[in-house]
């Protein structure tokens, strides 16, 4: 594999990661509890699911001093990790025309930096889910609990796919420096 074509997939995959990531912000599709309750006309009333900005409720609600701090992290790690993404992309352009290695493998490491921000905010995310479910489980009636189904939806999915993306950003920037030094 050429220097060029690893350079150049290096940067599709961090691009595509900054799409994948600022698509998963701006959504409200990351943890989904669906209720499907028999003989009840108004199930989606009960229904919520939320993104990082805003909770889409049913009838219900429920929130914790500690579930409250727990998403202000979250909602202030994953935005920074995706503005360290456009400044990692600048990099890697820059570091990639300059045909530097030392350039190269910083910005490699940058992106597995920024892909360290990105599986910090998904897992305080899953603790903050798991926080809001025991909220749930403490208001709910254990008999109506065996009418919701709880998920974590396509958002929560896309910020898993751009954090395998900034990975792969960075092991492949880190491989086009291996393949500059063998001359290919």
């Amino acid at each position: 594999m050429g220097y060029g074509l690893v350079v150049l997939s290096a940067g599709c995959s961090g691009l595509l990661s900054f799409c994948f990531l600022a698509v998963s912000i701006g959504t409200d599709y990351w943890y989904i509890i669906d209720v499907n309750k028999p003989n009840y006309t108004d199930s989606a009333e009960l229904s919520s699911y939320s993104g990082l900005w805003r909770i889409n409720e049913g009838t219900l609600h429920f929130w914790s001093d500690f579930s409250r701090e727990l998403h202000k992290a979250v909602v202030i790690i994953l935005p920074l990790g995706l503005v360290l993404l456009v400044f990692g992309w600048i990099f890697g352009l820059v570091s990639s025309l300059a045909c530097s290695p030392k350039l190269l493998t910083g910005t490699a490491f940058y992106f597995l930096i920024c892909s360290l921000f990105t599986v910090t905010g998904v897992s305080l995310y899953i603790e903050y889910s798991n926080k809001a479910m025991e909220e749930f489980q403490r208001v709910v009636a254990p008999k109506e609990l065996a009418y919701v189904k709880v998920s974590f939806g396509w958002s929560f999915i896309m910020t898993w796919i751009s954090f395998a993306l900034e990975l792969a950003a960075g092991l492949l920037l880190l491989l086009a420096v291996q393949t500059m030094r063998n001359g290919s």
